[in-house]
């Protein structure tokens, strides 16, 4: 028993050499390691096609990115603060910031971040053209705050400045 154990141990040790010594040494088209990394970044299919980071990178382009290489334009927003005074707790209250194009090119919005949980911002998907007006629209819930609650949301997009920030303010009773 102890002899076949030895023998099962050996056949597992030197398959695991094996498979390691191809590759290491580049056998495999998809080897663990690349001397120098070389090929770092390049990818095997079946059919022996090689593709180099995404195979689709157009389709999987994110908004940032989108926006990020658009042209810049300015963007003017009619308040950038807005007080809901005195708010009952556990409702949800809605504001919307407007705001207009004030550039030669399309402004569009990449993401907006806000400070907490509870704040909840929408703008619009497509490009808003020059001149023209959009919204950026905030609900704030309440449920589970007391007392004076102040937000802020950083708009992001292809303007300069590239972010503002806006402010909402409540006193939960």
């Amino acid at each position: 028993m102890k002899r076949l154990l030895v023998v099962l141990l050996t056949i597992l040790t030197l398959s695991v050499v094996t498979l390691v010594i191809i590759e290491l040494s580049g056998v495999s088209k998809n080897a663990l390691f690349y001397r120098n990394h070389e090929n770092e970044g390049y990818f095997y299919s079946r059919d022996g096609q090689t593709y180099h980071g995404e195979i689709i990178p157009d389709a999987r382009r994110t908004r940032d990115q989108i926006v990020h290489d658009m042209p810049k334009t300015t963007m003017q927003f009619y308040e950038t603060k807005y007080n809901f005074r005195s708010v009952s707790q556990g409702i949800v209250v809605k504001h919307s910031f407007r705001f207009k194009n004030t550039g030669t090119n399309p402004l569009m919005i990449a993401k907006t971040d806000v400070t907490c949980g509870c704040t909840v911002s929408n703008f619009p998907q497509e490009a808003v053209p020059p001149g023209a007006e959009g919204e950026i629209g905030v609900e704030f819930n309440t449920t589970g705050k007391y007392g004076l609650q102040q937000k802020s949301i950083v708009v992001h997009s292809n303007s300069i400045p590239e972010a503002v920030s806006l402010g909402i303010e409540a006193d939960v009773k």
